[in-house]
């Protein structure tokens, strides 16, 4: 069984990842980003050091878990070999309180007995500075004080705290709960906040998704990774991270394993078409005001492609000796040294991002003339580097090309100001914009297509394939009857497809030749087979991609193509998205359903 077969609670402030046994295996406390309260995933062997929150049934077999349909509320039961069985509810609380949303640095646990006479310990070990040391604690009548990292913890409990805090086996014979929240006292029982939050917050994300838009099919996979692409949007500034944990390689025994818990605008117009196609406009909103604070703090139109939650620009990466990493494969990093690369795509993928507040109607706050001023130095920054080496969308350490994916996310930024200005009437600046987004296209389109293999190459002059090149079709940089572009389709199916599973690229990089796929690249394929008519062979391939979603319906960054069992960070923003907008390509549309 693959350790990913995890599970996400969360609330817009924090989450954590759980197994299915319900231990808490990953969390950051105070935020996403801060130190892991709970690291117990990126540990060798699991077992008697701090980093974890676990219910242990005594003479445990196996267990069932699921999410309460419709929310980001979990349900775990756990069995022994002699009829005995309890049952664990867990969630981070969020709902509508005064006005706002509430969402505390809190997790709820609630266990119940549901069969015989179960007898239960409960492990509560937090640890602090990044798994080196488990946390001092101090004892209340009814709580235990936890010293983690940046901020103190309280456990508040109806169980006896001698139990907690000597990890005693006792007898479960009526429901117990546990609240890890702020070093707060609470305004009622501990059982009464627990069912009132929870009952809150199940109706919370019941009435969220009652607004979402739905495919006809498929639509509890798109419901599921709606709600966790909504789990990973720190709401307090609306950044959406690219993961919830750093470290997990991309394959076993190799150091491709970076820190995720950023927010890299490359994502920005996948996630923003995603949002808005399923309706969530809050948030998409949320997100693309962070990213509108970015550009106002853009020095000479110049943006890093990733930055902190809370728009930190230096996100120095360490080693964590400290910690073994996802089943012994060190080194775990925190930070991100991407910070510091030359990406040229990244001022295209903004503005495109952006472009949706000058169009969109049902947005509070629209575009104006002041906010294109604000974008039309990252325009002059797409003229001065579309034609010039960078380390591409894949990141690419020391391995700088003219990559054809930055040169045409150049031209669509250029080309979108060119839209938006004849929007606002800006008659000069939209013939400008729209005479040098002609020019960089021409050029790029010479430059990057290879006759001899009747297809665009990943590079300028290039005869090698990546990826990305399926998404040209998508940003309207060629048509669907273009034959270069279905020669393109060809020549990835023929170097890039393994099985049912597209890889990013397979010509050697910094750390060798990849060894698994990369989830998005197989959903960029299938929306490339729709709009060259392939529906069915489309269809083929997003249903085996929803045959290897974990459990819980989640899934992370990379793909084994012999076992199909997932690797890389979890849960995966760009893999949520993925399916969302291939989902949407793909399905039948209500009318035709009926």
């Amino acid at each position: 069984m693959s350790d990913l077969n995890l599970i996400m609670i969360g609330n817009g402030s924090v989450a954590a990842l759980l197994d299915r046994n319900a231990r808490y295996r990953w969390a950051c406390l105070p935020d996403f980003e801060s130190d892991p309260a709970f690291c117990d995933l990126l540990r060798a062997h699991s077992g008697e050091q701090p980093g974890f929150f676990d219910i242990m049934l005594d003479g445990h077999t196996h267990s069932e878990q699921t999410y309460l349909p419709n929310t980001a509320v979990v349900v775990t039961t756990l069995h022994d070999g002699k009829g005995n069985a309890v049952e664990i509810t867990d969630f981070a609380p969020r709902f509508k309180h005064l006005g706002r949303a509430f969402r505390p640095t809190m997790f709820v646990r609630t266990i119940r007995p549901v069969a015989g006479r179960p007898r239960i310990r409960v492990r509560l070990r937090p640890a602090r500075d990044w798994g080196a040391n488990g946390v001092e604690t101090t004892r209340g009548s009814n709580h235990i004080r936890y010293l983690t990292s940046g901020t103190p913890m309280r456990c508040t409990t109806d169980i006896p705290v001698s139990h907690i805090l000597k990890e005693t086996d006792f007898l479960l014979d009526t429901p117990a709960n546990l609240i890890f929240g702020p070093d707060e006292t609470l305004g009622d029982s501990v059982a009464g906040v627990a069912r009132d939050f929870c009952e809150k917050t199940t109706d919370y994300w019941r009435e969220w998704c009652r607004y979402l838009s739905l495919p006809f099919e498929w639509q509890d996979y798109v419901i599921r990774a709606a709600i966790t692409l909504k789990l990973c949007n720190f709401e307090e500034t609306g950044a959406i991270v690219a993961a919830m944990t750093t470290s997990i390689p991309e394959a076993p025994g190799n150091e491709r394993n970076w820190d995720y818990r950023y927010c890299w605008l490359r994502d920005g117009y996948f996630v923003v078409s995603a949002l808005n196609r399923l309706g969530a406009t809050r948030t998409m909103e949320g997100y693309l005001g962070y990213i509108n604070n970015i550009i106002a703090g853009a020095s000479n139109g110049h943006l890093q492609p990733v930055y902190g939650l809370s728009f930190d620009s230096e996100l120095t990466e360490e080693i964590v000796e400290t910690l073994d990493g996802y089943r012994g494969n060190g080194p775990v990093r925190r930070g991100n040294q991407a910070y510091e690369h030359i990406q040229n795509d990244v001022y295209g993928s903004v503005i495109l991002s952006v472009t949706q507040v000058f169009f969109d109607k049902r947005l509070k706050r629209q575009g104006d003339e002041t906010l294109f001023k604000f974008l039309e130095p990252l325009g002059e920054q797409c003229l001065a580097l579309y034609n010039q080496p960078d380390a591409g969308l894949w990141e690419l350490r020391g391995n700088a090309h003219i990559h054809t994916y930055s040169s045409v996310l150049c031209w669509a930024g250029v080309d979108r100001l060119a839209r938006i200005a004849d929007h606002l009437g800006l008659e000069a600046r939209a013939q400008y914009w729209r005479m040098e987004a002609d020019r960089v296209r021409d050029e790029t389109l010479r430059e990057s297509f290879n006759e001899d293999r009747n297809s665009f190459a990943d590079t300028w002059g290039g005869d090698a394939v990546d990826a990305s090149l399926l998404l040209m079709l998508e940003l309207g940089f060629v048509d669907a009857d273009d034959p270069r572009f279905a020669g393109t389709v060809a020549a990835i199916e023929q170097d890039l497809k393994r099985g049912d599973y597209v890889f990013r690229y397979v010509k050697a990089d910094d750390f060798g030749e990849p060894e698994k796929a990369f989830v998005v690249c197989t959903f960029w394929y299938i929306d490339a087979l729709v709009k060259l008519g392939r529906r069915d062979d489309a269809r083929k391939v997003f249903e085996t991609m929803l045959e290897k979603l974990n459990p819980a319906g989640l899934m992370s960054e990379h793909i084994d193509v012999e076992t199909g069992e997932l690797w890389g960070n979890f849960p995966q923003t760009y893999s949520l998205v993925g399916l969302i907008n291939s989902a949407m390509e793909l399905s039948k549309t209500w009318k035709e359903a009926f």
